[in-house]
């Protein structure tokens, strides 16, 4: 009922959204200047033979974490392909350099009946993994009428996303009905998804805990390596606004204490890093910016990595990390990738995004709280200066991502049993 009306409207207004909204984002760079038809539907790209499942998540955070259970799936099955979809171009980016032999990426299409009727015609998926929240009616109810099993994997409903759906709870039936299974990525989640009316629903974990190293460019790492030679790096990575101003208060602090201390900033938004650079070169500060192939050299003190793909190299060359999104009022970003590459992992006072990683961390000791960029700094220096302290903090942190990632395990399980339904 409500997913029909949904669909009626979607339908009228979606042509003046249209010439509107979604020419501006043509205009502004937000969608593909080439493959804009993959977002109504249209594609160029042949249906590979054999067995095909489509994955969908919203952005880079939901592709990379299902790269594992990728990877899983196309291992045990020859005959597998895998599309991936997502709605941005970051993401659309990342994927192109990180999905294995049979996997692909194309754009998810709007919201729209007709557009969503296209894609299912055109790749005919014999199963339909959909992960975390971003829950769209027309596109969960063609796959539904196209009698397709659908399955959410790793499943979110935030606080804020619970307090709303309960007020409109037979609206969310109606769209969780869709799913034959739902994999919560945590207990809570599990118990919200029964609650607002999933017909079946269970969980083993979080899959972002099960995730695959990063890449790296072997040649760029040398490089980097004899550039940098012997000096310590200490890493901001994942920063929003605010925080690389925060953070270059206690910097000189930091340069005092480690004597030829490099440190990179990576920001959340590549796009921030002229800005950036040029608010640390006003403070003083000798930096040199990646994107403009400025090189690092003795005299470097910041190094903004403003490119994407590339945040395997900084772990890599890393000891001691910082997650930014976690000084502001952001909710924090993944720490998961950072103590994989067994970094010393340091986040700020506000990670509620985060709240079951956290806690899972901390009774492994493998993350170190503070409250403000003064004491990340502080703990910095700590670090650096305590070779025997920060090995104990590295494995730590590594020894955690070993023990969580046997949730794969259970998710692949899982998923095998109901597909064979």
């Amino acid at each position: 009922m409500v997913i029909g009306i949904y669909k009626t409207l979607i339908t009228l207004v979606f042509p003046v959204l249209k010439a509107t909204y979604i020419r501006k984002r043509r205009r502004t760079g937000k969608e593909h200047p080439v493959r804009f038809n993959e977002r109504l539907g249209l594609y160029k790209r042949p249906r590979p033979e054999g067995k095909l499942y489509w994955m969908h998540g919203a952005s880079v955070g939901e592709a990379v974490s299902m790269l594992p259970l990728i990877d899983k799936l196309l291992k045990e099955d020859p005959e597998l392909s895998i599309m991936v979809t997502t709605g941005t171009l970051t993401s659309a980016e990342i994927m192109a350099k990180r999905l294995p032999p049979r996997a692909f990426h194309q754009f998810i299409p709007f919201d729209v009946p007709a557009y969503a009727k296209r894609l299912l015609k055109h790749f005919r998926p014999d199963a339909v993994l959909w992960f975390e929240s971003e829950l769209w009616p027309s596109l969960l109810s063609e796959i539904k009428a196209a009698k397709i099993p659908l399955i959410l994997v790793n499943g979110r409903i935030s606080d804020k996303s619970f307090a709303m759906w309960k007020k409109f709870k037979f609206a969310a039936k109606e769209l969780l009905s869709c799913f034959s299974l739902c994999l919560g990525q945590s207990e809570q989640d599990k118990n919200r998804l029964i609650f607002l009316g999933a017909p079946k629903a269970d969980c083993f974990g979080n899959i972002k805990f099960a995730g695959m190293p990063l890449p790296v460019d072997a040649d760029k790492l040398a490089a980097l390596k004899q550039a940098i030679g012997e000096r310590p790096v200490f890493l901001a990575s994942s920063t929003h606004h605010d925080e690389e101003e925060r953070l270059a208060l206690y910097l000189p602090w930091l340069k005092e204490n480690v004597p030829g201390v490099l440190t990179v900033v990576v920001p959340r938004h590549p796009h921030r890093g002229q800005e950036i650079a040029a608010m640390y070169r006003s403070r003083h500060f000798a930096a040199a910016l990646r994107s403009a192939e400025e090189p690092i050299t003795p005299e470097t003190d910041i190094y903004v990595a403003d490119t994407i793909g590339e945040m395997g190299l900084w772990y890599a060359l890393a000891k001691v990390s910082f997650i930014g999104g976690s000084l502001v009022a952001h909710g924090g970003q993944n720490f998961m990738e950072a103590a994989r590459d067994k970094n010393a992992v340091i986040v700020g006072p506000n990670m509620q995004n985060f709240a079951e990683m956290m806690t899972r961390a901390r009774f492994f000791d493998a993350v170190y709280q503070v409250s403000s960029a003064e004491d990340v700094i502080e703990e910095t220096i700590t670090l650096l200066r305590d070779p025997a302290l920060l090995a104990e903090r590295q494995q730590k942190a590594y020894a955690w991502t070993v023990k969580e990632a046997a949730v794969l395990d259970g998710i692949a399980a899982a998923l095998a049993k109901e597909l064979r339904r």
